[in-house]
């Protein structure tokens, strides 16, 4: 299953932030973190963020969730969850659907796709 939303001024790194704190809520477990921040072209005073976090359901177990963040605070941040039914059952989607909504769901410039 993917989930794919877009956001306009949320500062990618609290998005990135709340993603890993909901999805450890349901717990699973962090396997991988990394965030990279880039400057703009031809403006160095602007920055695009980027972030990948994969999940396992367990230590040492498969992957059950990958999200990637890319976005900046001045414009639109696009955020994209490729989650694994099997091990990150749909109550569980459903609850981090929740979550992300209430948070930033006035923030969406988009529908989920």
């Amino acid at each position: 299953m993917q989930i794919r939303k877009t956001y306009r001024e949320v500062n990618p790194e609290l998005l990135y932030a709340e993603i890993r704190d909901f999805v450890l809520k349901q717990g699973a477990v962090v396997d991988e973190a990394k965030l990279e921040t880039y400057t703009l072209p031809g403006d160095t005073s602007s920055f695009i963020s980027r972030g990948t976090l994969t999940f396992k359901a367990d230590e040492g177990g498969k992957e059950c969730l990958r999200a990637h963040v890319v976005g900046s605070a001045r414009m639109e941040t696009k955020m994209m969850l490729d989650i694994d039914e099997k091990l990150f059952p749909q109550d569980k989607v459903a609850a981090l659907q929740d979550d992300l909504d209430f948070i930033f769901g006035s923030y969406e410039a988009g529908a989920e796709e």
